[in-house]
């Protein structure tokens, strides 16, 4: 019974492991380390998107290009909410370019979800344009 009451004791003030004193005022907000956590987010997308298979890799940054003409402060990709159907339209726009510059141009949902992908990485600070080779 003594073995146990021993461990339930709090540690002496030198003994604590951490922080000792009192926390910075930043330390004190909820989820003050966010930042750093969507950057570390956007370093795995990133990461990941490389192991795209060839062909999207290169639609990828197709999209990317077309998305910069699009990409200017206001511009609805920048909306907290941005609009379903105006994202649709934007990624049936950049399907017909593509189906005019490719001989086997990607479907429209593909180009969907590399505009979005694309749109998340602006939105969340990624460097437009940086693209890794191929």
């Amino acid at each position: 019974m003594e073995f146990h009451s021993k461990l339930l004791q709090p540690l002496p003030e030198d003994k604590v492991r951490g922080w000792n004193g009192p926390l910075p005022f930043y330390m004190t907000y909820p989820d003050y380390r966010s930042r750093e956590k969507e950057a570390m987010l956007l370093r795995d997308l990133e990461y990941l998107q490389q192991m795209y298979p060839y062909e999207i890799r290169r639609y990828q940054r197709r999209i990317a290009e077309i998305l910069d003409r699009t990409d200017y402060e206001g511009s609805m990709i920048y909306d907290e909410y941005p609009d379903r159907c105006s994202v649709q339209a934007l990624a049936r726009s950049m399907s017909k370019i593509l189906e005019n510059e490719e001989e086997s141009a990607p479907a429209e949902e593909v180009v969907q979800i590399l505009l979005c992908d694309e749109i998340y990485k602006r939105r969340h600070g990624g460097c437009r344009g940086k693209f890794y080779s191929l």
